[in-house]
């Protein structure tokens, strides 16, 4: 019988492509620009997000 697993979830702020890379503008000796890596502030730069968790509520027994 075939396993099924779930497709990880992507971010919804940067879709997916977690790490942009920005140029400043400055170039360097030999011309090429001078670029800085951002990574998404949502997922920290991994591209996914971790299922929503049960809400507290429903985490307290009675």
């Amino acid at each position: 019988m075939p396993q099924h697993t779930l497709a990880p979830r992507i971010c919804g702020n940067c879709d997916g492509f977690a790490t942009a890379t920005v140029t400043t503008g400055a170039h360097h000796a030999d011309g090429t620009r001078k670029t800085l890596p951002v990574d998404c502030p949502a997922c920290k730069g991994t591209g996914r997000t971790l299922p929503a968790s049960a809400p507290a509520s429903a985490l307290v027994r009675r």
